[in-house]
């Protein structure tokens, strides 16, 4: 080899170990990119003053009333979750919350108990926007829309941790309904959701996991997704629904279900008496 023919190879090995540091160096600066873009993906901020304003139980000091109507009804949830009535129920600590007809305040009480729950100090919990027909979760809470249940079951989404989303509240944690789907039904009644279901049963032993249901009268994706619920809570609109919708939308319940109810926009005269939610609880007959 000539002295040109060495210098040329010389060269080349040169611009060949360069380009290798180069992209060698270019690696984690394009790695912590993408980690904070996941970062950012995954929190989702909650507009809590516009919550607050609306009513819910932004952990601010005020609506002392409200808070302790929420404690009251969590601790009966959480004590059927994990005390001695677990054992009897099935997947106890997976929890519907649903109406007779729309607009009576499901929603409402969905968030609102998840938010409570969230203050829990050795318990964490995940709301789900199962109403795959109205999803309203995401735009009450001040979030954008997101993939969520319907894009995992129709394999759009992978893992299970693509749907999760974490808040800024501690302990609170968001699956939204994702785009409708015109098998909705179908896919809420797939062997993949109940496998689904009882990965959320069983993953976490604290964690409680709130579904907002479509109402019961005339949508069949609430009586399957309450096959595989533990425990169901009921919303009911004072002066509103009548006894026969309550009956007409519990009537298919399974009979294993741990019921309640929940009286929405009760208005009482007397100052010592709760002024805006009521609950009642008991088994179905």
């Amino acid at each position: 080899m000539s002295i040109i023919e060495k210098a040329l190879a010389k060269q080349q090995q040169k611009q060949t170990k360069t380009s290798v540091e180069v992209q060698q160096h270019s690696l984690p600066e394009e790695s912590t990119d993408n980690t904070a873009d996941v970062i950012t993906k995954d929190l989702l901020a909650l507009d809590k003053i516009s919550l607050a304003e609306r009513g819910y139980l932004i952990d601010n000091g005020t609506r002392k009333s409200i808070k302790d109507e929420f404690r009251q009804i969590k601790r009966k949830l959480l004590n059927n979750a994990f005390g001695n009535a677990s054992k009897t129920l099935h997947h106890s600590n997976l929890i519907m919350v649903s109406s007779a007809k729309p607009n009576e305040g499901k929603t409402f009480v969905a968030i609102n108990l998840a938010l409570s729950i969230a203050l829990e100090q050795d318990k964490t919990v995940l709301l789900i926007d199962a109403d795959v027909l109205r999803p309203s979760v995401a735009r009450e809470l001040g979030v954008g829309e997101n993939p969520g249940i319907i894009d995992y079951l129709l394999g759009k989404s992978e893992q299970v941790s693509d749907i999760i989303y974490n808040t800024d509240i501690d302990k609170l944690k968001l699956i939204p309904a994702g785009k409708p789907h015109h098998l909705s039904n179908e896919l809420l009644a797939s062997e993949k959701m109940t496998t689904l279901a009882n990965e959320l049963a069983n993953r976490y032993p604290d964690r409680i996991v709130i579904f907002d249901c479509p109402p019961l009268i005339g949508v069949t994706e609430t009586m399957v997704l309450a096959s595989l619920m533990g425990q169901a809570i009921i919303v009911v609109e004072e002066s509103k629904t009548s006894i026969a919708d309550v009956q007409a939308a519990t009537r298919h319940l399974n009979e294993d279900l741990a019921l309640g109810l929940v009286l929405n926009k009760a208005i009482r005269s007397h100052k010592d008496l709760y002024g805006y939610y009521g609950y009642g609880y008991g088994t179905k007959n």
